[in-house]
Formats: C-alpha cells, structure tokens, sequence
C-alpha cells in the first residue's frame, strides 16, 4: 500500500496508525511518495512528509512489511548521499529496504526547492551508476558532468543483494538502467489503471532486457493500481479507478494474470477505515 501523500495533510499520528494497520492486516509492503511540493487545481500548495525521515521512522515501527520509496528521486540529494540513507534505513529496518529509482518529473518541487531539472535522464545516469556501484560494491571514484567523487566509500556497506527498482518506462531509462535493476514500476496512470493495457508496456520492458543481454524473467515487474474502496475521492487528478472491494480483487488477479508480482495499491481515498478495507480485501483475494 502507498501511505498518503497530498491528498490531505494526515498528521504523523494518523500516519503511524495506517502503517501499522496495514502490517497488522497482512499487507506485504508499504511505499512512500517522494516529493516535495504541488500546487493543487484549487489553488492550494501541499506538501508530504519527507520520505527517507518517514522511512526510517517505519523501518523503527515495523517488523515485517518491505518498506520503499515509490520512487525515490536521484535528483534530490547526492547521489552518494542517497545511497547512505538507503543503506542506514535497510539496516534499521532489518534488511526490508526496496531501492526504487527515477529521474523525478515535477518542475515546481524542483525550482521551489532550488534542484536543477535541466537534463534530468543524463543527470539521473550519472547518479543511478554511483548509486548502484556503492550499494554493490562499496565504493567508487567518479569524474562526470554532474557529479564528482573521489574514494567515496560507503561504510558500513549496504546489503549486497538490496533490490534495486527502476520506476520508468521511456526507452532511454530503460536501456540505462535494465542492465542491473532487479524490478521495475509501472503507475497507474501509465496504463489507464487498466491491466488489460499493460501487455504493450510489459513488452518494452522485455525488449530493453534482451537488449541488455538479460533474461526478461529475471526482472520483477510491479504496478501500482488505483482503488476507491469507499467514500469519495481525494485525488484532484485520479481517473479510472477501480470501484469496490469485488473489482479490486477481480483487478488483483487481473494484474497478477499479466505477470505483475507486486502490487502498489493507491487507496482513494486513503483514511483508517479504508486501509482496514484495503486489508480485507486482499485477504479476499489471496483466498
């Protein structure tokens, strides 16, 4: 399940309650919007809270649940520094860390916040190749365009087999980064929320993997999905969700029927009572 984002301030409290129900409940993961600021259409600006903080606060709150950014943006904080965070937070949490990636997409978050958005793909291939060196390998000497690192170390190391996910599907993305990741994303907008659409999307992903000289079964493919299991939506911009807890287990099987091992689902809205739908409903599911 992702946790709310800007669908309306949630204080940490209420936060922390959804977290726990949702492990209590028996969902295998949470995910963690990484973003900053939005300008909403009814003129009104909001902001999550911030995700590596929110993260290692789960890592501590938890005991099961794999934990992830969804996604994580490369241009937010140094590259070095981001594998750092991820490293202390998979420690924290117990070896539970999912990396996922991207190159981010929301001009105003970047200019609010003073990172530059110019040549973002190039930017994030620089950072993706330090990232994923140190969590690998454990350190790295880099001269690039972007970044500069000299004998950067990364200790105490990260788990050699923390999972790395691209969240993408732009053909440059994928030839640089379906080499080495072990997963990939697809949001729910990327294909109309509709599982019959996927096919296509699936098939790109298979041809970047052949092209990297991968098997394509090798890499893990998630989504995310939209759910209104009650009330009305929060999401200024959702469409095309799934309605009711009967199509979301008909969608989940729908999904898992296309190849999708891992399922992101997006409550709309997203409120105690929601949650503990989204959990009976995967228990539905899972029967």
């Amino acid at each position: 399940m992702q946790l709310p984002e800007v669908e309306r301030f949630v204080p940490w409290s209420e936060y922390r309650r959804m977290a726990l129900l949702a492990e209590d409940g028996g969902l295998d993961s949470l995910w963690v919007g990484d973003h900053l600021l939005y300008d909403l259409p009814d003129g009104t600006v909001r902001g999550p809270w911030e995700c590596w903080s929110t993260l290692a606060a789960l890592a501590a709150l938890t005991s099961r649940v794999e934990l992830s950014p969804l996604v994580a943006s490369t241009s937010f904080h140094s590259p070095a520094m981001l594998a750092k965070q991820a490293a202390t937070v998979d420690a924290i949490s117990g070896g539970r860390l999912i990396l996922s990636l991207g190159a981010g997409w929301n001009r105003r978050e970047y200019e609010a916040f003073g990172f530059p958005y110019d040549h973002r793909v190039s930017r994030f291939a620089e950072a993706f190749t330090i990232i994923r060196t140190l969590v690998r390998e454990g350190s790295i000497d880099f001269d690039g365009e972007y970044h500069q690192l000299h004998d950067c170390v990364l200790d105490p190391p990260a788990r050699p087999d923390l999972p790395l996910l691209v969240g993408s599907s732009g053909p440059r993305m994928l030839e640089i980064t379906m080499p080495h990741v072990d997963a990939w994303n697809i949001w729910f907008d990327d294909y109309d929320n509709d599982p019959g659409l996927l096919p296509d999307r699936l098939a790109a992903v298979d041809r970047a993997a052949e092209a990297a000289g991968r098997d394509p079964a090798d890499i893990t493919r998630t989504a995310a999905l939209l759910v209104n299991l009650a009330g009305a939506p929060e999401r200024h911009n959702s469409r095309n969700p799934v309605v009711g807890a009967d199509a979301a287990v008909a969608a989940l099987d729908a999904l898992r029927e296309a190849g999708i091992a891992h399922v992101q689902l997006v409550l709309d809205p997203i409120t105690i009572e929601t949650v503990e739908l989204a959990a009976s409903t995967v228990a539905r599911f899972r029967q």
